[in-house]
């Protein structure tokens, strides 16, 4: 498995391929060794991994093997990490094999119809992807929708597609109370709205810092703050441009951020395009009302437990965030119930159906 997701500091897709490892890495019906397609980052990857997964790694600029795989079928994963019966590219890249059937996860479609939005450094993708796509004899990603999409538009057979979303782990559903001490060191208001995510520009934040300048004029001084926890992302960065009653927390530690949604009136997530939506669920799981924008992933994700505005509306998410402040939100149990639902054990026997496939 590539585990080059969990170097550095651990967003969606880090997490998503540190859990999936770990629990791949509990059963007995697969060995997993992880490989990290790096130069600078390549001695950090034994310790990132988790028990029971073996580091297997050739150390190589990132950006020559993305610019050779680009143009030909060299170097080969083989190469760089040895022999296997699957090789699973986690994070939409799938490096070429001489033997080793090829598995990649495709998370969203955001590199082929928001192309502008992404880094210069992974505007790439609208080539590696669809590389990755012929070299792969398997296909999973996170929601239905999204393996509708990939079969359509890139002609990838159906039945060689497999949904696997992420689960949501036990620290979610009972986090702790925050101490004084951590509100204080981290900046977290008394009273809030909170937006988990890196700030890029499809996340929406425009919407919904325009939304909450208008509840903040309707409601006064009774207005929940709006707490922007994640990394600065690249982009204009709206959310500190001096918007009264919003507080930026930058990349919080992960065994705090479970506290840190508990704690608020609801989430927000007005994205424009999503490949799942961790942050809606995980908040669900918290027990906190969520928002999303009404794109279809979100629509899917949260089904009846979350509260939906047009995607790109202001105005309605500002009627949704007067909404949660009167209490109009789907019952508790409701919230919860839908967060039980995804699981890493589900996830992970769906990749194992992915693996199989390939193999066969």
């Amino acid at each position: 498995m590539d585990a080059t997701p969990l170097l550095g500091q651990r967003t969606g897709i880090g997490r998503y391929t540190e859990h999936l490892m770990s629990t791949l890495a509990g059963r007995t019906d697969v060995s997993v060794a992880a490989t990290a397609f790096t130069l600078r980052g390549w001695r950090d990857l034994a310790r990132t991994l988790p028990p029971g997964v073996a580091a297997r790694s050739r150390p190589f600029p990132a950006r020559l093997l993305r610019k050779a795989w680009q143009r030909m079928d060299f170097p080969p994963v083989e190469w760089l990490a040895g022999r296997a019966d699957v090789v699973h590219g986690t994070n939409f890249v799938l490096p070429p094999s001489r033997h080793a059937a090829g598995v990649v996860s495709v998370h969203d479609l955001v590199w082929h119809t928001h192309h502008g939005t992404l880094r210069t450094e992974n505007q790439d993708l609208a080539v590696l992807v669809p590389r990755a796509l012929r070299r792969a004899a398997a296909v999973t990603t996170l929601a239905a929708v999204t393996k509708r999409a990939i079969a359509d538009e890139f002609g990838f057979p159906l039945d060689r597609i497999f949904v696997a979303p992420p689960g949501v782990g036990p620290d979610w559903f009972d986090p702790p109370a925050l101490t004084i001490d951590e509100r204080a060191m981290n900046g977290i208001p008394a009273d809030y709205f909170v937006f988990v995510g890196t700030r890029e520009p499809r996340k929406g934040l425009d919407t919904l810092l325009a939304a909450h300048r208008e509840l903040r004029a309707q409601v006064g001084a009774g207005c929940p703050d709006l707490l922007v926890v994640g990394p600065a992302g690249w982009g204009t960065d709206h959310a500190a441009a001096g918007a009264g009653g919003v507080r930026l927390a930058g990349y919080l530690p992960q065994a705090l951020l479970p506290s840190v949604v508990a704690a608020s009136r609801g989430l927000v997530l007005p994205s424009i395009e999503e490949g799942f939506g961790m942050p809606a669920i995980e908040a669900l799981a918290a027990g906190v009302p969520v928002i999303t924008s009404d794109i279809p992933v979100l629509a899917e994700v949260t089904g009846d437990a979350g509260i939906r505005f047009p995607v790109g509306d202001a105005q309605a998410l500002t009627d949704a965030l007067h909404q949660v402040v009167r209490g109009d939100v789907p019952d508790e149990a409701v919230r919860r119930a839908r967060a039980r639902e995804f699981t890493w054990e589900r996830c992970a026997e769906a990749t194992m159906q992915a693996y199989r496939a390939a193999l066969s």
